[in-house]
């Protein structure tokens, strides 16, 4: 069904295809522990029966209507401290592929959901494995909507419903997988700072006053940065905190 990217120099170019796996992220970390599996591999599949996301959350998918996938990144030349640039890096070429479809209101929420007409059509669930003070190995595993039209949540969307198109999985998979190559050479390359500047201009609620929870709590706030270490800092009336990922969450 997938075929290996003519158009990339490493990422994909080592495709593993499963009909169904309980997650591809832990599927591609098994793989990398008992073979020597290039930097880029990709494993794929048609039925994730237990994705995850962020916060210890489940990532569902209907089988054979969108994309759920994982990347080998090998990424030694940055330090431990550094690992949410990737997280920033890939949730840009998302972005990027999304806007060049003509969704033009993408976003990304923070950290690293993306969003279209502020409702959710993929995520990123990075796992770093850290050897001393560097990142030694990454996967990265990327969960897009693409053809599925019924979704439990209110909150969901897919490239069918936003673009009332059908779209050919292999060739989506073809499109990105290019972008997401830039951003992690862009990445090697120690541009950093681009990257940041891109993500903030990307970021959904910059600079605007929104709910929040945190501790239980609804509080009001004005996002108005991200900090070194990918905490989100947030004005509140009488104080500006920087949140851990699993300090606050948006209240949509």
């Amino acid at each position: 069904m997938y075929k290996i990217p003519a158009n990339t120099l490493f990422i994909g170019q080592k495709l593993i295809f499963v009909p169904e796996c309980q997650s591809t992220n832990t599927l591609l970390a098994e793989l990398a522990t008992t073979a020597s599996l290039p930097e880029g591999s990709v494993v794929i599949t048609s039925s994730q029966t237990a994705g995850r996301g962020q916060r210890g959350n489940v990532w569902l998918s209907t089988t054979g209507l969108n994309l759920t996938f994982s990347i080998l990144l090998r990424p030694s030349f940055m330090a431990a401290q550094q690992q949410f640039q990737l997280t920033i890096a890939v949730s840009l070429a998302l972005c990027e592929f999304l806007k060049s479809l003509g969704l033009n209101e993408t976003k990304i929420k923070w950290p690293n959901d993306i969003l279209v007409n502020k409702k959710k059509m993929g995520g990123i669930l990075i796992e770093n494995s850290i050897q001393g003070d560097r990142i030694q190995q990454s996967v990265v595993g990327i969960g897009l909507n693409i053809n599925q039209i019924e979704f439990d949540l209110a909150t969901a969307t897919s490239l069918k419903l936003q673009t009332n198109q059908s779209y050919d999985l292999n060739e989506v998979l073809h499109q990105l997988v290019p972008l997401i190559e830039s951003a992690y050479l862009q990445l090697r390359s120690g541009n950093n700072n681009r990257l940041r500047t891109a993500y903030l201009q990307n970021l959904y609620g910059l600079n605007t006053l929104l709910p929040f929870e945190t501790q239980g709590k609804r509080v009001d706030g004005i996002i108005q940065d991200i900090d070194e270490h990918g905490r989100l800092i947030i004005a509140h009336s009488s104080s500006r905190k920087a949140y851990e990922m699993k300090e606050v969450t948006f209240i949509l």
